[in-house]
């Protein structure tokens, strides 16, 4: 699992139909300080995220391990909305409500 921010949705009118009905989020990966690790990533949203949420994603094999994604052509899952991050003893993020 990997931290991320989602940053926006990715719309495809036309799509496999394995995926068709769900939603495509675009995933900046970041390390547990929030800050961007590497180029973002396009995943399916398994949780209910939305823009500005800090989350947990997988990729490969394991994005096919959710209801959503099972046997669908899936590299990345959004699986987990994350509350907050505690780090050596101090919180280092918390969501706002």
């Amino acid at each position: 699992m990997e931290f991320g921010i989602i940053t926006g949705n990715v719309v495809c009118t036309v799509k496999d139909e394995k995926i068709q009905g769900r939603k495509l989020l675009l995933v900046q990966p970041v390390d547990d300080n929030l800050k961007p690790t590497s180029a973002p990533q396009v995943g399916i949203d398994s949780v209910g995220a939305g823009e500005g949420e800090v989350v947990l994603f997988v990729k490969g094999s394991s994005a096919r391990m959710t209801d959503a994604t099972e046997n669908r052509p899936v590299d990345c899952t959004v699986m987990g909305i994350v509350d907050y991050i505690e780090k050596e003893g101090k919180v280092i993020f918390r969501k706002t409500k």
